[in-house]
């Protein structure tokens, strides 16, 4: 049995463990700049605990993570919050959990006042950029913000709200 629930400090090395392992079975490498190269990956407790963020984890009765995601305000564009570092292990992919955390991720940014979710993404990703689309995305021809991962990210997408 799975659960969603915020990120707490004890999750930081789990979840940087968690990013790192998937990103290699991706072949998102940190020297083509995706968020595995971020400097703050080990602390994204912190990171997310700043005003208008918020990260949900899945984890099992045992405690044990197996993924998840977030979202903070967009770099360069602080009108906009980006939806950030979405990653599962396999033993929870397709079980809804994506949907789940972004539909958390609608419900916050409303909430906060925010008119639009933003996200940038690889085709490598594409059962997710499938999902993104069905909830409402819409590819954009060039990036928002500044991110640091535009360069490596070929895909953008924005929800308006």
């Amino acid at each position: 049995m799975y659960s969603l629930r915020k990120i707490q400090p004890q999750d930081n090395a789990q979840l940087a463990q968690i990013i790192r392992e998937v990103s290699k079975e991706f072949g998102l490498a940190p020297e083509s700049g995706f968020a595995v190269a971020d400097p703050v990956l080990d602390q994204l407790f912190a990171v997310y605990s700043a005003a208008n963020s918020q990260y949900w984890v899945i984890e099992n009765e045992s405690g044990q993570i197996f993924g998840g995601g977030g979202l903070a305000p967009l770099k360069g564009d602080k009108s906009i919050l980006e939806i950030q570092k979405m990653y599962f292990l396999p033993e929870v992919r397709g079980f809804g959990f994506a949907k789940n955390i972004l539909e958390h991720a609608f419900s916050f940014t409303q909430q906060q006042g925010f008119y639009a979710c933003y996200l940038e993404t690889t085709k490598q990703l594409h059962q997710a950029v499938q999902l993104y689309e069905k909830l409402g995305f819409q590819h954009l021809p060039t990036p928002k913000g500044n991110t640091g991962h535009s360069h490596a990210c070929e895909i953008w997408m924005l929800k308006t709200f």
